[in-house]
């Protein structure tokens, strides 16, 4: 029964993340195109005329990070055999830095900072994350090679983006930064269901 709980909770937190992100970026006052290539997710969540759908954007933030902190702590750290209190630790900072990004939204001088931190958090902490995951479990199969490849993706594609902040094409690297852990999400939804223990 916890695992249905948990599974449920996991694939419909990155269900309703993935809905929320394309529903905001269909209203922004931008083509789609150019909504998730050249705007960060971050802009789908500043409340201005740019983004009228703000607080859904804000909201699919917030929904992730309670999915994570939920499914990680309910059941999915019965997963876990070695290095379980980095895994809590991971888990609460990403979690945190989520729900951060989406109580405290950028574009604004005397909050950007406290953003910019909570994507750290996030992004960071959430590919470490997957990765410690991926050596973590009792088992190194498909589910734990892909997580692995996620979260060395999601890793890579984050100290690009650091790097080139200015670069128009910025949006794209924190998206393929952001989507491993939303992806991630799904598949332990189906993992968890699949694998009771």
């Amino acid at each position: 029964m916890r695992s249905k709980v948990a599974g449920i909770v996991f694939i419909s937190g990155s269900l309703y993340y993935m809905l929320a992100e394309a529903i905001s970026a269909t209203f922004f006052k931008a083509s789609l195109y150019n909504t998730y290539i050249f705007h960060t997710i971050s802009e789908l969540g500043i409340p201005d005329a740019n983004s009228p759908l703000f607080w859904l954007m804000n909201s699919a933030f917030i929904i992730i990070g309670l999915t994570l902190l939920f499914g990680n702590f309910y059941k999915f750290k019965d997963y876990i055999i070695k290095n379980k209190p980095i895994f809590y630790i991971l888990t609460v900072i990403t979690s945190l830095g989520v729900i951060i990004v989406g109580l405290i939204h950028g574009g604004n001088p005397l909050t950007s900072g406290h953003h910019t931190l909570g994507a750290i958090m996030a992004i960071l902490g959430g590919n470490i994350l997957l990765m410690l995951i991926s050596r973590s479990m009792d088992e190194f199969g498909k589910y734990q090679k892909t997580t692995l490849i996620l979260g060395l993706i999601g890793f890579i594609a984050f100290w690009i983006m650091a790097f080139n902040m200015e670069s128009i094409y910025m949006p794209v690297f924190e998206r393929l930064s952001v989507y491993t852990m939303i992806v991630w999400s799904f598949l332990t939804g189906i993992y968890v269901v699949s694998h009771n223990i």
